[in-house]
């Protein structure tokens, strides 16, 4: 099912153009506060889309997506789940990093619903141009942006879903979970199972090739 975009939304044919684009986005207040927008990142021809929250302080200072703590855990988790980092294309629900500061350090701030919504668009270009065949939610702000409603992780993990443009879709906490987690046992538990649902992408996209 084609992607069906807002009559307003840029036309844009190629993702070079759609990086300019977001660059110069003023949709909501968050690109006053924030260093670099962060666009998506990865092949044209992806099969597979990871969508997460936002950006990172480290996202924000080099302009790239999961550069920080939690996109290196990403990354081992990918190789873990037998799927080939370089033919994924990584990218975030909002493109531009909200944080409030904490004395020197600026802390990571959840995106509202209407800066989700105003940077929808992005996202929906993003798959347009891109077309994977399956597209994980990286947590509940991903999952609200994919989907047009609130969801409940609990109920909704690993399920098979359709985004509102009708690509498939799955679900599965952040990585960024993961390293708030305190206790080694839950870390190791919840590593796994993080694992084990992008494993389960990749069955998938093997059993739709």
């Amino acid at each position: 099912m084609a992607t069906e975009l807002p009559l307003d939304a840029p036309m844009v044919e190629t993702l070079a153009a759609l990086r300019e684009a977001e660059a110069a986005c003023t949709r909501c207040p968050l690109h006053r506060n924030a260093t670099l927008v962060v666009p998506g990142e990865g092949p044209d021809t992806a099969r597979l889309m990871l969508v997460g929250e936002q950006p990172g302080d480290q996202e924000d200072l080099s302009g790239k997506p999961f550069v920080g703590p939690a996109g290196k855990l990403l990354d081992r988790a990918i190789a873990e789940a037998g799927i080939d980092r370089r033919e994924v294309f990584v990218t975030n629900a909002v493109k531009h990093f909200k944080w409030e500061a904490r004395g020197k350090r600026r802390l990571h701030k959840k995106p509202n619903a209407h800066e989700i919504e105003r940077c929808r668009w992005w996202n929906d270009l993003e798959r347009a141009l891109v077309k994977p065949d399956l597209v994980v939610a990286l947590g509940a702000t991903a999952a609200a942006s994919l989907l047009g409603r609130t969801v409940t992780l609990a109920r909704t993990r690993g399920t098979a879903l359709t985004a509102r443009d009708g690509t498939a879709l799955l679900v599965t906490v952040h990585p960024s979970y993961l390293l708030r987690l305190r206790g080694e046992a839950d870390r190791t538990r919840e590593y796994a199972a993080f694992v084990a649902d992008l494993a389960l992408a990749a069955r998938r996209l093997r059993s739709a090739a």
